[in-house]
């Protein structure tokens, strides 16, 4: 199971560090992504992290060098620090597993399993 947890509502240029805890599962056995979507929107993938050491990880164009992604395995979390938001990052976040890749990681919604519950973040302008 994933449980996201973090979101809240702050206004523009603020920051937030969002977590997905994972139970039941080997943790470094599975690349994590975080995902979003804001409403009438479909979800989109905004970072992944690889397996492993987390030596590899991705960002969406709209969120590079504001995002950053990583991964504590023994606590078996993952972590979203999110600095300079803007109203467009307003949206439900989720985390995911993904055991299908090995060297890297996959911004495909579909290459994930486990998926959390999602999180609300809200920024206003």
């Amino acid at each position: 199971q994933l449980q996201a947890s973090g979101g809240g509502l702050l206004q523009s240029g603020g920051s937030l560090r969002l977590s997905c805890a994972a139970s039941g599962v080997s943790f470094r056995d599975y690349a994590i992504g975080w995902f979003r979507q804001a409403p009438g929107k479909e979800r989109e993938g905004v970072a992944c992290i690889s397996r492993g050491g987390g030596s590899v990880a991705h960002y969406a164009d709209s969120v590079q060098g504001r995002f950053t992604i990583s991964r504590d395995n023994a606590k078996k979390t993952a972590y979203l620090q999110m600095d300079r938001l803007k109203p467009e990052d307003t949206a439900v976040y989720y985390c995911a597993m993904d055991r299908t890749v090995f060297y890297h990681c996959s911004s495909e919604r579909g290459s994930y399993e486990y998926w959390g519950q999602g999180t609300q973040v809200t920024v206003s302008s």
